[in-house]
């Protein structure tokens, strides 16, 4: 079999597979229990930030920067059994402006079973955040934690395993021209330029045991096409995660390795060593294939200090390993504390990176080819926040 044909065979059985999962939605698209009331609960955050960084010198002389991160509204709407659930950011521009973080359509079938379609998580790794601190973990910096595409989504939590499968036509689409590149001002990282994600299928398992399922142990996979503007043709990217999650007390441990690989069909000449990423208004190059280790270790203190009921304590650590044997590999670890103080979190970050595009260094290609004669570079953060 050729690889056109296989490929064409594997688009069918995606055309089929959501359409199938389309026609599901719609077979319990009435509740067997109606509501007579709508439902409606509307809440949000302000956010600032204060950041001091080791290689910008104007900011070290002046003491460092504090002002605006976000202002955010979530809403929750419920009626006849139908639910909304959405987000809307609003960064400066600088940061991509406005952007809608998830926005989904929701049914229970039953307390276990529950399907989403719209914007909504991606199934992949630990979930909701593989990271404690404000900054996330490398695979968020390449698609791969906390993403939101859209697609059709069906959730099954257990009491001892937990599954998800998900078909997502493609990432959050603003532009819907016949060869419009996608736009930058977005929430999670997405294949940006002349590559589309397209027909993404995805599968998460996920298995709890111990005393009140203190140990999560699951695996995700991954698989989908990129279809580039200038050859028209369909390549493909996949990811592997096998996470583990252990809580005991006041303790956490996560432990993550994801593999992934991106085969783009670019035009004669153009380089498939890397491919281009875009979020919060600015893209750029991550290496083709890579894999990302991550260890995440915390531990809550409760305290009675006025307002502030709890600190978590925190360091995450993250290295990604790329195939590419010319190109530098890039470190992230971040040491932190949470202070809870009612509707108030702030996080406290120290934050290091060593060929990372948001911790010193080149933005462009820090994830990509790399540096070999980079420094570590380091960012000191205080993220307060009012959520309501």
């Amino acid at each position: 079999m050729t690889e056109v044909h296989a490929t064409k065979i594997i688009y069918l059985l995606f055309g089929k597979c959501y359409c199938f999962l389309t026609i599901i939605a719609c077979l319990y698209a009435c509740p067997s229990v109606a509501q007579d009331k709508p439902e409606l609960e509307i809440g949000g955050a302000l956010r600032f930030n204060y950041n001091l960084s080791s290689w910008k010198d104007g900011q070290k002389k002046r003491g460092g920067d504090f002002g605006y991160d976000l202002f955010r509204i979530n809403v929750k709407s419920a009626f006849k059994g139908i639910f909304l659930d959405a987000e809307y950011r609003l960064y400066s521009k600088e940061f991509g402006g406005g952007m809608l973080k998830q926005g989904w359509l929701g049914y229970n079938f039953s307390d276990k079973n529950q399907i989403q379609v719209g914007l909504t998580q991606v199934p992949f790794g630990i979930q909701q955040y593989n990271s404690n601190n404000w900054f996330f973990s490398l695979p968020y910096y390449v698609g791969l934690e906390d993403d939101h595409d859209m697609g059709i989504k069906y959730v099954h939590a257990g009491e001892k395993i937990e599954y998800q499968f998900a078909f997502f036509k493609n990432a959050e689409e603003l532009g819907f021209g016949n060869n419009a590149e996608i736009s930058p001002s977005r929430y999670s990282y997405d294949i940006a330029g002349r590559n589309k994600e397209v027909n993404q299928l995805n599968g998460k398992f996920l298995y709890k045991f111990g005393k009140d399922s203190s140990s999560r142990v699951g695996v995700s996979l991954q698989y989908g096409g990129l279809y580039n503007l200038d050859t028209e043709e369909i390549g493909n990217h996949s990811a592997f995660s096998i996470h583990y999650e252990w809580t005991k007390g006041l303790w956490n441990m996560k432990v993550q390795v994801v593999k992934a690989s991106h085969n783009p069909k670019n035009t004669s000449g153009e380089s498939r060593d890397v491919v281009l990423m875009a979020a919060y208004g600015a893209p750029y190059e991550v290496a083709a294939d890579f894999t990302i280790y991550t260890l995440d270790i915390s531990r809550n203190v409760p305290v009675k200090w006025g307002p502030v009921s709890n600190l978590r304590f925190y360091n995450d650590f993250g290295f990604m390993d790329k195939k590419v044997s010319g190109f530098t590999d890039s470190f992230m670890n971040v040491t932190g504390v949470l202070v809870t103080a009612g509707s108030v979190y702030t996080y406290i970050d120290y934050a290091a990176g060593y060929n990372h595009s948001w911790l010193g260094g080149n933005y462009i290609n820090d994830f990509a080819i790399g540096n070999p004669d980079a420094q570590w570079e380091a960012r000191f953060n205080i993220n307060l926040g009012y959520y309501f």
